[in-house]
């Protein structure tokens, strides 16, 4: 009865706030047709029909395929639902497959209906933007927004382009460009600096080529994101601006945040503009007036986020109660429809700050419920809406986090992303208004971000091991399928994907990404977990075994490039599983007081387990260094062009290594990619061998600070590299999959 009621009451809740006010018309949908089903799309017809909640009806018409729908966005789900349920085909993260349908459309008989437990099924961490989509073209765009609107997703964060506006508003309160490039950061950390964490760009100033067609871009996407039925939340001003305000307005409330993740005061302690000046509503409505001029009246919700990683000035409630009063009567000044969307995230990362007096004080600044949404945003592993009571009745999302800085250990727990929402939705008092993913980086682990989104769409729990099957037989889309492959996945999906332990619940980090040292390497939990969780020899190599004779059986899943994908990212998780063992033999070598050439002797297999995994990786496309560079370098035109290149695959470089000047969080954007496994981390461990041998040869004691600082100055050399001039950089893949994936199984098993 409680779900029922949530249903019901999607217009009162508050749906309505913060929607566009155009008249919605189904343009968008019979193009996401023609674009995804080209040859099929004559045949499926759409229309719209009152109706409170998100929900559609599917049946069959003399034509085809008729989906009838309360909103666009639950058009999209119900062609979605067609494809995937009737059709067998799917869209995933490496590339569309529907049109892979049966020549004749299967029949639907009776009609299908399909409803939407919430009203918001959001997508978007604001570090995605650069932790994965940093350099995205508006086809990767295209793809993306195509893939969540058809799962349904109607609001997607939207903050591509957000400097232009930004500039605009600055120098309309007297800012000069020189005040403005010292405070805009580089094109892979501009999350950080939208966030208020850091300022500046060790890098060089920020282009403004970059500013301009990130622009051109956002306005691309807005229009897109409007046409698939969704509704952006948009950039808005935070109050985050260049030091150079205080001294052009003496008299108005500026303060220095705080310092973040070690960095320097040149670069952090960001400025602040407190939002109940009166300055601040004058720069919120001038940036929003331009932002509606640019876009449109697309939408009345505003993401802002002031204290993310970075503590207020002051923990006096009044003070807080004043920041959030001040800052949402500025968006309302500036609209008076706004809705204030922002990240829980400070609530766990800083929560010995934010006590709930503080939290309470701070969310009752906003008045009313519907005026504000918060995101729960690492609900699977460490919720925050249990300890607030709901927030305290403002409107929140329970989401998945999962994924830190683009990592790519394969985990994952099915069983809460099918539990936990349905239990905070029906929690007495719950004011739980929607489902979202907000990982950090989008990068493997595809099944526990589509489980989550399907679960909006049902009632009650999905049954985890039907969906498993489905959701493999229509990635890998081959007649007859092999049981080995659904088996793989059945194991992959009670273990891996199984994962309970709330202190090590995300994306396992392989200790090999990380700066070699004698300690503090395996274990570790938190967000960048080292545990491993599992048995290896009882599920990651039964499941490549599996995968490896589902390919052999069926030849034609070897031309499939989600399969392909799977059997080289669970080879991927096996190696990187083995290096951990041969990471502690090298250190029992060393402890042992064995003698420099035993130390030497055991650490041969760990290299030369990483020049296997890089030789893995590079029979992939989807696991390739030179495809993050070559999307960093693509940007690069004009007159300096060669310059603008070598900045941005700077930029590139930087932020997956060093993650800084002089590695302030070096290591925590790693990935397992070819070209970084094979000239960053090998090389850093063969540094690191090479040091514990000569240290064992001269009797000398390990130090600490040396390594370290001979791991920075590597990462520092390496980030001003050039793609493509040293020895073994390749752009593209190399090598065979199969071929590999058999040789590991031989050497690695």
């Amino acid at each position: 009865m409680a779900l029922r009621r949530a249903l019901l009451a999607f217009v009162s809740l508050g749906l309505v706030a913060g929607l566009a006010d155009a008249k919605p018309d189904l343009n968008g949908i019979y193009a996401l047709a023609k674009r995804r089903v080209p040859t099929h799309a004559h045949a499926f017809s759409f229309s719209l029909a009152d109706g409170e909640a998100d929900s559609f009806v599917i049946s069959d018409a003399p034509s085809g395929i008729h989906v009838e729908c309360t909103t666009v966005s639950a058009c999209a789900r119900g062609l979605y639902t067609y494809l995937t349920t009737y059709g067998g085909t799917d869209i995933w993260w490496t590339g569309s497959r529907l049109t892979h349908l049966p020549a004749y459309l299967p029949k639907v008989g009776i009609p299908v209906q399909g409803h939407a437990i919430v009203p918001y099924r959001y997508h978007f961490n604001t570090v995605t933007f650069d932790y994965t989509a940093a350099f995205w073209d508006f086809d990767q765009w295209e793809l993306e927004l195509d893939w969540l609107a058809l799962r349904g997703v109607n609001l997607p964060l939207a903050w591509v382009g957000y400097e232009y506006i930004l500039i605009e508003t600055f120098r309309e309160v007297g800012l000069s460009d020189a005040d403005i490039s010292s405070f805009l950061s580089g094109p892979a950390f501009q999350a950080w600096n939208r966030f208020g964490n850091i300022q500046g760009s060790w890098d060089g100033d920020l282009p403004i080529t970059w500013v301009n067609d990130q622009f051109a871009l956002q306005k691309r996407l807005i229009a897109r994101m409007a046409e698939l039925g969704m509704t952006p939340a948009l950039p808005s001003f935070t109050g985050f601006v260049p030091r150079a305000l205080a001294t052009l307005y003496p008299n108005a409330s500026i303060v220095n945040g705080s310092e973040w993740s070690g960095f320097p005061e040149v670069w952090t302690h960001d400025t602040f503009l407190n939002p109940f000046d009166p300055l601040f509503t004058t720069m919120q409505t001038s940036f929003i007036s331009k932002q509606r001029e640019a876009y449109g009246n697309v939408s009345h919700i505003y993401t802002l986020d002031q204290y993310n990683e970075n503590n207020p000035f002051s923990g006096d409630l009044a003070y807080l109660s004043n920041v959030t009063a001040g800052t949402f009567a500025s968006l309302r000044a500036a609209d008076p429809d706004a809705v204030w969307l922002m990240q829980g995230w400070l609530f766990f990362s800083s929560s010995a700050f934010w006590t709930n007096d503080r939290i309470e004080a701070y969310l009752g600044g906003v008045p009313g419920n519907d005026s504000m949404i918060v995101l729960d945003l690492y609900s699977e592993a460490q919720p925050q809406w249990n300890r607030t009571s709901s927030y305290f009745g403002k409107q929140w999302v329970w989401c998945e986090l999962h994924d830190y800085g683009g990592n790519m250990g394969l985990e994952g727990n099915l069983n809460e992303l099918t539990h936990g929402p349905l239990a905070a939705l029906n929690s007495p008092g719950s004011s739980m208004k929607g489902i979202g993913l907000t990982p950090e980086g989008q990068e493997g682990n595809e099944i526990v971000y589509d489980i989550l989104l399907d679960q909006a769409w049902s009632s009650v729990p999905l049954n985890i091991t039907a969906y498993v099957d489905g959701w493999v037989a229509r990635r890998y889309n081959v007649k007859p399928l092999p049981k080995a492959a659904h088996d793989a996945w059945r194991l992959l999906s009670t273990t891996v994907y199984s994962n309970t332990d709330v202190n090590s619940q995300a994306t396992i980090k392989s200790i090999y990404e990380l700066a070699p040292a004698l300690t503090g390497l395996t274990n570790r939990t938190g967000h960048h977990p080292t545990r491993i969780p599992y048995d290896t020899n009882a599920t990651i190599l039964p499941a490549l075994k599996s995968l490896y004779q589902a390919g052999v059986q069926q030849p034609l899943l070897r031309s499939n490039p989600e399969f392909a994908y799977d059997v080289v990212d669970v080879a991927r998780q096996l190696l990187s599983n083995r290096f951990i063992d041969y990471y502690e033999r090298l250190l029992t070598a060393y402890n042992s007081s064995l003698s420099a050439s035993a130390v030497r002797a055991a650490g041969e297999p760990l290299l030369d387990l990483l020049t296997d995994l890089d030789a893995l990786l590079a029979t992939n496309g989807n696991f390739l260094l030179s495809n993050w560079i070559r999307d960093a370098r693509s940007w690069a035109h004009g007159k300096n062009k060669k310059a603008y290149g070598a900045y941005l695959e700077y930029n590139a470089r930087n932020q997956i290594t060093l993650w800084g000047p002089d590695g302030e969080i070096n290591d925590y954007a790693s990935k397992a990619w070819a070209g970084l496994v094979g000239t960053y981390y090998r090389p850093r461990w063969a540094a690191f061998v090479d040091y514990l041998a000569e240290t064992k040869s001269r009797g000398a004691v390990y130090n600490a600070t040396s390594v370290s600082a001979q791991m920075v100055a590597l990462g520092k050399e390496w980030s001003n590299g050039t793609w493509g001039t040293g020895k073994g950089e390749t752009w593209g893949t190399k090598g065979n999959t199969w071929d590999v994936v058999r040789e590991v199984l031989d050497k690695w098993t």
